[in-house]
């Protein structure tokens, strides 16, 4: 049984090289003797107009990559500044839980009025915890949106490969490509 990449009589094969390194066998054009043919089994492209597309492919999906980095790059510096403001805010409240520990070793006696300034000073504490822990909850919130947006991008770029369409449409992908 005789392969069908073996060159038949008459035959000339010969090797190509395109732009992304691969290396491919293909039959040597074979010169005809009516033009009229030949005018028909020529490429119906020009090599600078493919050369063209390419370019504005390769450009296209750069320029694509290049949006995705910068909201990316954006999101996380969201994240970064409430995470700034989260430790500001929780300097805050150490620094009044501090000054509430010293000014319960001052006081001596209680009275109204400083056992109400003190009940002012727990509040304010619980307060600045309370919206601590909401800016926390909110951050992960974000965190995980992130995820299960990036999550969601990855699986749709499997299910968009050509595999999943027709068998004439894989082929015509992949002699675009």
């Amino acid at each position: 049984m005789e392969s069908a990449w073996a060159p038949q009589d008459g035959e000339e094969w010969e090797l190509r090289h395109d732009a992304d390194g691969f290396t491919y066998k293909i039959l040597k054009r074979q010169r005809l003797a009516d033009p009229s043919v030949a005018v028909s089994q020529l490429p119906l492209t020009d090599p600078k107009v493919e050369e063209k597309q390419r370019r504005e492919r390769k450009r296209n999906i750069l320029l694509k990559l290049k949006n995705q980095y910068q909201n990316e790059i954006h999101k996380w510096e969201i994240l970064s500044n409430n995470l700034r403001s989260i430790q500001e805010k929780s300097k805050q409240g150490d620094q009044a839980a501090s000054f509430l520990g010293s000014s319960n070793s001052s006081v001596v006696e209680t009275n109204d009025d400083s056992s109400g300034s003190l009940v002012d000073e727990l509040l304010l504490q619980a307060e600045t915890q309370e919206a601590v822990i909401r800016d926390i909850s909110n951050l992960c919130d974000v965190a995980e949106a992130m995820c299960d947006a990036q999550q969601e991008q990855l699986v749709q770029s499997f299910i968009d490969l050509p595999v999943w369409s027709s068998p004439r449409e894989l082929m015509e992908c992949l002699c675009d490509e």
